[in-house]
């Protein structure tokens, strides 16, 4: 039976349960919890932690979360295994590069920087024996700039010699999907394998059924929505969400909220305007999200296929 790799070791695909794709535990920068660690408020992230992923556990609704923190987001593996030993709550951790490419990174072949992905998917990360079970990379406004591509073809070499899938970052009123996936053709990726993240951030249906008919998957995995101007609110992008069921996608979407525990030592202000943003965590898709695609049409049948199918069949490569 298929496996995949979480921070308290493999499980099989059948056992995932309901999943949500693009979570974070806690998020900073590269090397900030080693130089300046009294920046950053480790037990208040992990306790605040622990009690959002248990509510949500709780409640008996979600099973797995994706961490797609990668090390210049401050990954910490050992904290992720503890938040996950002390709420319940199975959590996959990734390797792979977010949107701030290190300098060195764009000066070399994609094929060095495959090895180290592949280094954390089959040994382990930062000398631990927690791999990782997912490869994330990163785009955002104005495209792709040439150090992500040089990430983004380092993805796909370490996702063909390991079958590990790859989630993206991007930003989808500039259609930054389209150029990932182009590349990752280039590479000769199998797209039944790409989670294309963020899709949610505007309503072009054009954009989103093109993605699909290329078969890659989507993440609607950016709720409640709305704080950037300019983007669709919950309510909008359920509404993306339905169309895209309504147009025979049911079995090739996710759901998530990309969140974080607002804990912080410092910038009291700006967690606070998280913590408002979404005060219900990763409880607001359950609790919100899934009744509303329900009174929009939705089946019992559909909502299952969407919050536990998908995610078995993505990680079975099925």
């Amino acid at each position: 039976m298929p496996t995949v790799n979480t921070v308290l070791g493999p499980v099989d695909t059948d056992d995932l349960g309901f999943v949500l794709s693009h979570e974070h535990v806690g998020t900073n920068a590269a090397g900030l919890r080693h130089t300046y660690p009294e920046f950053i408020d480790r037990n208040g992230i992990r306790e605040q932690s622990i009690a959002a992923m248990s509510a949500v556990h709780a409640d008996g609704v979600c099973r797995t979360i994706v961490d797609v923190s990668t090390f210049d987001l401050g990954r910490d593996v050992n904290l992720i295994r503890e938040v996950s030993e002390g709420s319940g709550m199975q959590i996959i951790a990734a390797t792979g590069n977010h949107v701030a490419v290190p300098r060195p990174f764009g000066d070399v072949p994609p094929d060095a920087i495959a090895e180290l992905y592949v280094r954390e998917i089959e040994e382990g990360i930062e000398g631990t024996s927690i791999k990782a079970g997912i490869i994330k990379v990163a785009s955002d406004r104005g495209g792709i700039t040439p150090p992500q591509e040089v990430v983004l073809r380092a993805a796909a070499r370490a996702q063909k010699s390991t079958g590990v899938p790859i989630s993206t970052h991007t930003w989808s009123p500039d259609r930054v999907g389209e150029q990932q996936v182009r590349i990752l053709e280039e590479e000769g990726v199998d797209l039944d394998k790409v989670y294309i993240g963020h899709s949610n951030d505007d309503t072009d249906m054009e954009y989103l059924l093109g993605l699909l008919n290329k078969g890659v998957w989507l993440g609607l995995d950016r709720y409640p929505g709305g704080l950037t101007p300019g983007t669709p609110d919950w309510e909008q992008r359920t509404e993306v969400a339905r169309k895209l069921m309504d147009a025979g996608f049911t079995n090739r979407i996710f759901l998530s909220h990309d969140y974080s525990v607002p804990k912080a030592r410092y910038g009291a202000e700006v967690q606070e305007q998280r913590r408002r943003a979404n005060p219900d965590g990763y409880n607001f898709i359950p609790r919100y999200v899934l009744p509303r695609l329900k009174a929009l049409g939705a089946s019992d049948a559909d909502i299952q296929q969407i919050t536990v199918g998908n995610a078995r069949r993505f990680f079975a490569g099925a």
